[in-house]
């Protein structure tokens, strides 16, 4: 049977891959953990999100719908440990990551117009949550031993934000506008089972790995600081 989130992510690749967007845009993006989920994740998580629209939102046409996807890291963690318990003398560096992969439809209202263009947004679709562990050499850290996920879960997520594009260029070959985009959002996410940073620990005289699995909604906001490109 196929997962939610695997269905969800084949969802979005189809819609996207039919169409030519006519706005596309990416964004560096932070993330501050919301309600419950700030009680078992209290720090800045950072990340990217790319988006498209199928058409340029304007006066005559101020409502425009498309694609979103994000990735967030919220917890991340590294160390150094012998290789094997038969292995002691040889030591690796052992990373964990703590990470959010949203995926979303997005509804953007904007009838404005000119170099200063407000707009409104709504989200809806949803996340998958996991933590994985790596290990790599202390010299070629270019390149993974081996790496696992530890625990994952799906949640559904929805939300809105509101945000301002600055025109910075226009004219650009196919690009007839190209802006600065500064946004926030607010994006409810439905209970889900995660990890956090110090969850895994790992008994070093047997090698038994203990997980303190976490439980509760995990809402986020995030700041948004990217380039949107409006095409002919």
């Amino acid at each position: 049977m196929i997962k939610k989130s695997t269905f969800f992510l084949l969802l979005m690749i189809v819609f996207t891959g039919q169409v030519l967007p006519q706005t596309a845009g990416g964004s560096i993006m932070l993330g501050f953990p919301q309600g419950d989920f700030k009680e078992n994740v209290d720090r800045l998580g950072y990340g990217l999100q790319f988006h498209g629209t199928l058409w340029s939102p304007n006066k005559l046409k101020p409502i425009t719908v498309g694609a979103n996807i994000g990735y967030l890291i919220y917890g991340e963690e590294r160390e150094s440990r012998r290789f094997s318990l038969t292995i002691p003398d040889v030591t690796v560096d052992v990373s964990r990551t703590n990470s959010i992969f949203n995926f979303h439809l997005l509804v953007q209202i904007s009838p404005f117009t000119g170099t200063w263009r407000p707009y409104l947004e709504a989200l809806g679709g949803g996340a998958y949550i996991s933590t994985s562990t790596s290990i790599e050499s202390e010299w070629d850290i270019a390149n993974d031993i081996a790496t696992s996920t530890n625990f994952d879960d799906f949640t559904w997520s929805y939300g809105g934000g509101a945000g301002l594009l600055i025109k910075i260029g226009e004219g650009l070959g196919d690009i007839t506008s190209l802006y600065l985009d500064l946004k926030g959002r607010y994006l409810f996410g439905t209970k889900a089972e995660y990890l956090a940073e110090g969850s895994i620990t790992i008994d070093e005289t047997n090698g038994n790995v203990y997980y303190d699995v976490l439980k509760s909604t995990t809402d986020l906001v995030t700041i948004h600081l990217g380039i949107v490109a409006y095409f002919n």
